[in-house]
């Protein structure tokens, strides 16, 4: 491999744009699953405390209502799992908050609070790579509780409101196993059906990339999705059929299209006839999903999320940089006489993604759809205000449309995030108009600026030193794959996924790096070479996969 440590540094990786990331997008195919679950896990305590006269404890039972907007891409064995763990997590950064809130009321200790959890949520969220809305609701929630007033008796009370919130919103995510137990696998699958024909209807990098992706994250899907069904083993052979068609010569996307809707539907999954070489083992997934279910593999699991949490983690610039700003836009409010410096500390935490070019797109997308959302908070306040079921009802609205919208882009999502966070305000009691929509402006845009400020001056050299490492372990892939060429059909399987990880995770982490700034030039002709590489290989083992598995070795 190239020795990169010696070129010269590039201040900017790419320009900063302005129109694209503002344009729509086309909304997520399963948009109403989380706009629905969280309308349904807040509809529940808040109907229950408007009947108890008790609507300002809305605060403590939103924190566990919206844990239901997690873990609706992943296979209900692991969605149990995983909600749980976001609650325990949210209620974890709860009661230190509030614990910290109600012994004291110094403005700088809180906002170093913030900005500390803000950074362990961040880094969190991303090693386990929980996925969208991330660490952002998890920060909203313990920076807004940070500034509430509270008493150090109140506290259990107030956690137990939040666990008994946050049961509901688990028994809602995992509840549609009763009416459709393969659910997310079905459109896991289908999604690497689409992605097959895309690639086969336009054959190019992009699409290649896409359709290797698709297929790894439908096999993922798969290996945690619990026992073997029916439906999952055709399942199975879909997916293996998405892989042979990545590498067929004539590959016909209408079928493999039809396919995919065939398996979104709600009737039977199709039947494909068994795949080449898959055997009786399915191409070795029963024995990959019981090492997986083994306290061997559970430990390399743990290993492998320690070590991106230790010292040499990629993911440690981007927490840092999430300390430094959300800091850095808390006391700045704090010191302009701000009442509510948290909002400022929530604008700057939602900024950080992977890279500054990214970072600089959701700051573009935030500032807007706050400041559109202030607009809609100043025309619904005088409805939301006509009595409290007006203003439960207003904020279930904007917490469906707000999931309904964000697909399409982050900015039109916040347009409805805007006047619902707004609004919980009015559960504790009336408040000026001018002074929130006024305050909300301003940290938004101190917010928006030192995020941004912090993310530009916080270098990330890392991000090429994880490109390096991908390529190693790409050739290293590469290499098992083929030398697996001759072996039993379970084995190369195992092998070819190992590869297709191995190739995503390189497209990732050269993206990534592509997009920051101050870093060492990227070997862009070097990782053009390996996923060329890395495609041909795995085209030759479905090859070795097709017909010649049929016949006796």
């Amino acid at each position: 491999m190239s020795d990169t440590s010696t070129q010269a540094c590039r201040p900017f990786a790419r320009g900063l744009p302005l129109a694209a990331p503002l344009r729509l997008g086309r909304p997520s195919d399963t948009w109403f699953k989380p706009a629905l679950s969280v309308v349904v896990a807040s509809a529940v305590p808040h109907l229950a405390l408007l009947a108890t006269g008790r609507l300002d404890l809305v605060m403590y039972t939103m924190a566990g209502s919206l844990c239901a907007l997690y873990g609706h891409a992943l296979p209900y064995a692991r969605r149990a799992r995983t909600v749980a763990g976001v609650v325990l997590s949210m209620s974890a950064g709860l009661a230190t908050a509030l614990v910290t809130a109600s012994l004291t009321h110094s403005t700088a200790v809180l906002v170093a609070v913030g900005a500390l959890l803000a950074a362990a949520q961040k880094v969190l969220c991303d090693a386990t790579r929980i996925g969208p809305p991330g660490h952002v609701i998890l920060t909203f929630v313990s920076s807004a509780a940070l500034f509430a007033p509270q008493r150090l008796g109140q506290v259990p009370a107030h956690l137990a409101l939040t666990l008994a919130a946050g049961a509901v919103a688990w028994l809602v995510c995992v509840g549609p196993a009763l009416i459709r137990r393969e659910g997310p696998e079905r459109r896991a699958v289908a999604r690497a059906l689409e992605a097959a024909a895309d690639c086969a209807a336009d054959p190019g990098p992009r699409t290649r990339n896409g359709a290797a992706a698709a297929v790894h994250a439908a096999w993922q899907c798969l290996l945690v999705s619990g026992r073997p069904t029916l439906v999952r083993r055709s399942l199975e052979r879909l997916v293996a059929h998405a892989e042979e068609a990545l590498a067929s010569p004539t590959p016909d996307p209408d079928r493999l299209r039809a396919r995919a809707a065939l398996v979104r539907a709600r009737g039977p999954v199709p039947e494909p006839p068994p795949a080449p070489g898959t055997a009786d083992a399915l191409y070795g997934i029963d024995a990959e999903r019981a090492a997986l279910r083994a306290s061997g593999g559970r430990r390399a699991a743990r290993r492998t999320l320690l070590r991106s949490l230790g010292p040499g983690s990629h993911l440690l610039p981007v927490a840092a940089r999430t300390l430094i700003g959300c800091a850095l836009a808390g006391y700045l409010c704090a010191a302009l006489g701000v009442g509510r410096p948290y909002w400022a500390i929530v604008t700057a935490a939602s900024l950080y993604q992977a890279n500054v070019t990214l970072t600089w797109n959701r700051a573009l997308q935030r500032t807007l759809g706050n400041l559109l959302g202030v607009l809609v908070f100043a025309a619904v306040l005088p409805l939301s205000r006509t009595g409290p079921l007006a203003l439960v009802l207003c904020c279930l609205f904007f917490s469906f449309a707000a999931e309904a919208l964000i697909t399409r882009n982050y900015w039109l999502g916040s347009v409805a995030v805007t006047p619902m966070a707004l609004l919980v305000l009015e559960f504790g009691g009336t408040h000026p108009a001018g002074e929130l929509i006024g305050d909300r402006v301003l940290d938004t845009v101190l917010g928006a600026l030192a995020g941004f400020l912090a993310a530009t001056l916080v270098t990330n050299r890392r991000a090429a030193g994880r490109v390096e490492r991908a390529l190693e372990a790409t050739a290293r892939a590469r290499t098992e794959a083929e030398t697996a060429y001759a072996a039993p059909c379970a084995e190369l399987d195992r092998a070819r996924r190992a590869l297709t990880a191995s190739l995503v995770e390189l497209r990732e982490a050269g993206d990534t790096a592509a997009g920051e700034w101050w870093q060492r030039a990227l070997p862009e002709q070097e990782l053009l070479a390996a996923e060329q590489a890395g495609h041909r290989t795995l085209a030759a083992t479905a090859q070795r996969l097709g017909p010649a598995a049929r016949a006796p070795e």
